[in-house]
């Protein structure tokens, strides 16, 4: 039995998020079927983070078991073959058993990478619909910056969790959020050891609060000591977030890149 890697990356807009569902317009469910055509044998795959619909991801990172002796550009190429545009293979990789252990695509993961990309101007972009979020009124990025400090470290992030979240604990580390702007154009980045339900889009809603002048940069660091989810800023559109990245240790091997970039940013 082999244990197979493949980093895919999606357009979120056309699907129901990444899970499988009984209507089965899912990643997983079009990416297993996809597998199966090229397989011809069914393959259940596991996810290292789950994306909620309209939500993107630059490199998801997954894992199923096989008996198949295939080259890993073969399941690649087999596999795109069946999917979508929407949806690609991007590489395969076959996982050693290194000293008793083994890969796991959520559990061997060290951190997470998301990116929220969204459009200031006062005018919406069509041309931006469905891959950024937008904002019309003028945001001060240092202030937002300013904010996001207070969620460094370690901390129970209850106050940015959904009322749906199935995660057993709040308690988080967050590595870094920056904060760039280009033109119009804001990128978020925020890397932690995990993320909770919404909890990305729940920051970023936070922290335009702060950018647009309605709440001062300390007011974070009140929203979460209060942990107390009626405290944060409501829900944010999902349209401009991104699973950009999934670390794992390096004697995994995986071939991934530094930092899944976007490409047209």
């Amino acid at each position: 039995m082999k244990r197979i890697a493949l980093g895919v990356q999606y357009d979120g807009t056309p699907w129901n998020g990444y899970q499988k569902q009984t209507d089965r317009n899912t990643v997983q469910d079009r990416l297993e079927i996809a597998l199966e055509k090229f397989a011809c044998v069914k393959l259940a795959t596991t996810c290292a983070g789950r994306t909620d619909r309209g939500v993107h991801a630059t490199e998801q990172v997954v894992h199923f078991d096989t008996d198949l002796a295939r080259a890993p550009q073969s399941w690649v190429r087999g596999t795109n073959t069946f999917l979508p545009d929407s949806i690609v293979v991007r590489w395969a990789h076959e996982l050693p058993v290194i000293e008793g252990d083994e890969f796991h695509a959520r559990f061997a993961a060290r951190s997470r990478t998301y990116h929220y990309v969204l459009y200031n101007h006062a005018v919406p972009s069509s041309l931006l619909h469905g891959r950024a979020g937008w904002v019309f009124r003028p945001l001060d990025v240092e202030r937002m910056r300013e904010a996001a400090a207070h969620l460094l470290g370690t901390h129970d992030f209850t106050a940015f969790r959904s009322s749906e979240c199935q995660a057993k604990s709040p308690i988080k580390q967050m590595h870094e959020i920056g904060i760039e702007r280009r033109g119009d154009l804001i990128v978020f980045t925020l890397r932690a050891s995990a993320f909770l339900h919404h909890m990305v889009r729940n920051i970023v809603g936070s922290l335009i609060f702060v950018g647009t002048g309605r709440n001062e940069p300390d007011w974070m660091a009140g929203v979460l000591a209060g942990q107390d989810r009626n405290l944060a800023a409501p829900t944010f559109m999902p349209d401009g977030l991104y699973l950009a990245k999934i670390e794992y240790d390096d004697k995994w091997g995986l071939p991934q890149e530094k930092l899944s970039p976007l490409p047209w940013f």
